[in-house]
Order: structure tokens, then C-alpha cells, then sequence
């Protein structure tokens, strides 16, 4: 099913979408062959519960969702997703649902529509929806398209997804959104003063790349960069093997950017969009960068590398002393960058860190709001002193475990300068299916950015 809704004035078969408590109330209002049916085929109106209803010549004549509980609602999102996935294929029309839900539960219908099937046959699901009355359609099916980009590329392994296939994608997508693409690979980051961009890629096989894509000519400066890191073994520092197993979805900061890029290009903001990734694949090889080395960033500062494993904050630091050079009105990073960012927060959740109080408060609401969970945690300035080892500027992976997701932040922040800047660490992965949200790659944070950015920017 593509990700979109029927088109208008498309035959809908009613689909009544019904709170558990609200049931014998609606019940009480139909034909007593209706409320028999229902109370026979044993629905509840439980959360997740769908039914079909015949009419007398047993075709359908209505569907029914049970809606459950708020309390049980809370304890998920995109509820009628399950529904999408449960009836037959057809087009459905909602009745009954609460107008400050429509959006979310029509978004994660367009979602229950995804399946990543690019090596084997897969089953999304075929019940194609009516965009509910109030709901601004293109908008979600651009954020459905976004997300969807973002999906596949994570889910994509590396042996399909290494730097250079990174690169086609980012021209494949600025082809179709008219934007603008430049590349600077190999040697060249040298020539062109990326210098750890490269010494994290010099191992690979394919050759490390910076990727800049720009979009728009009016509006404020919107920098986003995505660490790009499209297999990470580790390094020297060898990740052990039930470590290594998820890292092709290290790339999962840029291919998040790269949906919310579509979804703002498709939407037309009025912002000049810049897209950076520094594309790279942390290998092993004779001339692998090793612990004990000391880096000299593209801003000058010098970095010693105390474990090869903490290599995205390398990359992002050259990308992130790039985009600050331009003195973009707000600079975003995403990245999967620490393990310690899901110990605070668990997989479903996108901490970010920002000491603008305007844009922590607008993310805030509009997590709320487009049901995108975010949080946000402190660049704690007393653990400044833990990325410093006194024998160069930064230590890429301070000693003792401690606060690792806030550390590596204040590393970041280090090579953002004075732009208004905020970072996100993300997990970009489903460890479990979940209406809407199937096992796999997903975006974080990147709905939430897009609802929140009209008031972040002035738009």
C-alpha cells in the first residue's frame, strides 16, 4: 500500500472507533442484528480489537476499532496502526474518533503502510484510509514518506548501504527535491581540511566522504548534520561480536536527517536547508587510526583517542565545524552516538541536548503533540573537565563510564561554536514490532523538529 491516504470522495466503508467504556452506549443506538452480532463475536472494544459487521446480504457494512481505555492508551501511540494492519484490505473511513487524536492516529495508519521488503516478500498493511475531516493530508503523507526514507535506509545493511551507496541516495534525493549536492571523498578531506572525517574512513574500502547538501534560497539558515557511520566494527578497539551485530544502523543520525530533509523539502519551508554527512565506515586495516593517536580537528583542536570505538564524535566534529563556519540560524546534529543515552532514557526515547530554553520548550510541546517522544538532559558544565586530558585539548572517550552520553555532547559542543545548536542521541532501531512502528529502523526526534521549527525560526 503506498504511504497515502484514498483519494477524496473514494467509497469509505464506515470504521466506528469505540472507547471501551462508550460501547454499550453506541450499542444502544443500533439495530438489535448489529448489537447482536457485535456481542456475539465477543468485542469489547478493548484496545487493538477490530470487527467487521455484515449487512444482510453479509456483505460489510460497517467496521468497528476498539479505542480501549486513556489509561491504556498511554502506555502506547498510533493505536489504530493495529487496526490497519488487522482488517482486510479496502478503504475506511473513521467515525467517532476524538478530533485532537486524528492527526497522530492517521499518521501511524499511513505508517502501519510500511515494509521493508527490498530482499524478501513482505505483508504491510492494504487498508487504505480517508483522511480524516480537519487533518491536513499532504502534511502527513510527506512526514509518512520521510519516515519511510529514513527506515529503509537503516534497514539497508552495508554490504547495500556502505558510503557510496549513502551518497547515491543523498543525489537520488536531491534530484527529486531540487536540491543541491557536493561531495568531497578520499584524499581530498585532506586537501580540504576534514581531517578526521578521514582518518576514521582511511580504513575502509570505500573511501570517506563529506556530503553537503543545500535547499531553498529565502528564509533562515538550517544546518542539519547526521553522523554517517555506515559499519562500525569498533577498530582496533574491536567490538565484540553481540556488539556488532546492529551497526549497519550507525548510520541511523544521518539517514534520520535525511527524512526530516525530505519532509521540509517536500513540505516547501521557508528555510535555506543544509544537509551535512560525513559518510565513513570504521574498519580495520593496517592503516586504522589507533589508541594513543592525537587528531588535529578542522577547527584545531587536538584530540587524543583513547578508544577507537568513539569515532561518530570524530566525524561530527569536522561536519560540525563546517556548518558552523556559515553562521546558520539553528544547527541540529543527530547521531547514534553512546550506549549511555540508552541507559538513561531506554530505546524509545530521543535525548537531546541544547541550552536554547526557546527550542528545548518548543521541542518539548511538540514531542507532546506528534507523539515523537524527546528529553531533554543537561550539557552539564562540571563534566567539561572529563573530555579533557590535559596531554590535548579532548579525549574522545573519557575514563570511568560515567555520564558518557552527556560527555560525548560536551564534545560536540566544542566544534559548534556560537551557533544555536542542539544535539540529538538516538537509537533509530525498533527492538520490537509495534502498530505503526514494525521491528527495525526508525526515525527519532525528526517529527518533533519538524512541528517545532515554525516557532524555533520565526517562520
Amino acid at each position: 500500500m503506498p504511504l497515502e491516504f484514498a483519494p477524496e470522495g473514494a467509497a469509505a466503508l464506515p470504521l466506528h472507533v469505540i472507547e471501551q467504556d462508550a460501547l454499550e452506549d453506541w450499542l444502544s443506538g443500533q439495530s438489535a442484528t448489529v448489537a447482536t452480532w457485535v456481542q456475539a463475536a465477543g468485542f469489547t472494544g478493548g484496545l487493538g480489537q477490530s470487527l467487521l459487521v455484515p449487512d444482510g446480504n453479509g456483505a460489510p457494512e460497517m467496521a468497528l476499532a476498539g479505542y480501549g481505555t486513556e489509561a491504556a492508551r498511554k502506555r502506547g501511540r498510533f493505536h489504530l496502526a493495529a487496526q490497519a494492519a488487522s482488517l482486510p484490505e479496502g478503504v475506511y473511513r473513521l467515525e467517532g474518533l476524538a478530533p485532537e487524536r486524528a492527526a497522530e492516529e492517521a499518521l501511524g495508519w499511513l505508517f502501519a503502510g510500511y515494509a521493508f521488503d527490498r530482499y524478501k516478500d513482505q505483508k504491510p498493511a492494504k487498508a487504505t484510509l480517508v483522511a480524516p475531516v480537519g487533518v491536513d493530508a499532504a502534511r502527513l503523507e510527506a512526514i509518512a514518506a520521510g519516515e519511510a526514507l529514513t527506515r529503509d535506509l537503516i534497514n539497508t545493511p552495508t554490504s547495500d548501504m556502505g558510503p557510496i551507496e549513502l551518497e547515491a541516495a543523498c543525489a537520488d534525493l536531491a534530484k527529486a527535491q531540487g536540491a543541491e549536492i557536493e561531495v568531497i571523498r578520499g584524499e581530498a578531506l585532506l586537501d580540504e581540511n576534514f581531517p578526521m572525517i578521514h582518518t576514521v574512513g582511511r580504513a575502509a574500502d570505500q573511501a570517506p566522504r563529506l556530503i553537503d547538501m543545500r535547499w531553498g534560497d529565502t528564509g533562515p539558515n538550517l544546518t542539519l548534520v547526521g553522523k554517517g557511520v555506515c559499519f562500525d566494527t569498533g577498530g582496533l578497539n574491536l567490538k565484540p561480536g553481540s556488539s556488532m551485530g546492529l551497526m549497519k544502523k550507525d548510520m541511523g543520525g544521518a539517514a534520520t536527517v535525511l527524512g526530516l530533509a525530505r519532509m521540509i523539502m517536500a513540505l516547501k519551508l521557508p528555510v535555506r536547508l543544509r544537509v551535512l554527512i560525513p559518510a565513513v565506515e570504521n574498519s580495520v586495516s593496517g592503516n586504522a587510526f589507533r589508541p594513543g593517536d592525537i587528531l588535529t580537528a578542522r577547527n584545531g583542536m587536538t584530540v587524543e583517542i583513547n578508544n577507537t570505538d568513539a569515532e561518530g564524535r570524530l566525524v561530527l566534529a569536522d561536519a560540525l565545524s563546517f556548518g558552523a563556519e556559515a553562521e546558520p540560524d539553528l544547527m541540529i546534529s543527530m547521531a547514534t552516538l553512546t550506549g549511555a543515552a540508552r541507559v538513561a532514557v531506554g530505546a524509545d526515547i530521543a535525548p537531546y541536548f541544547t541550552d536554547d530554553g526557546v527550542l528545548s520548550g518548543a521541542l518539548d510541546a511538540a514531542a507532546h503533540e506528534v507523539a515523537d517522544p524527546v528529553w531533554r538532559l543537561p550539557f552539564h558544565e562540571p563534566y567539561e573537565a572529563m573530555i579533557e586530558p590535559g596531554i590535548a585539548d579532548l579525549d574522545n572517550a573519557p575514563k570511568g563510564g560515567f555520564a558518557g552520553a552527556i560527555t560525548a555532547a560536551l564534545f560536540l559542543r566544542r566544534f559548534a561554536g556560537a551557533t544555536r545548536y542542539a544535539h540529538f542521541d538516538i537509537y533509530g532501531w525498533n527492538q520490537s514490532a509495534a502498530p505503526g512502528r514494525p521491528k527495525g529502523g526508525v526515525g527519532m526526534g525528526a517529527r518533533a523538529l519538524l512541528q517545532a521549527l515554525p516557532e524555533v525560526l520565526a517562520l
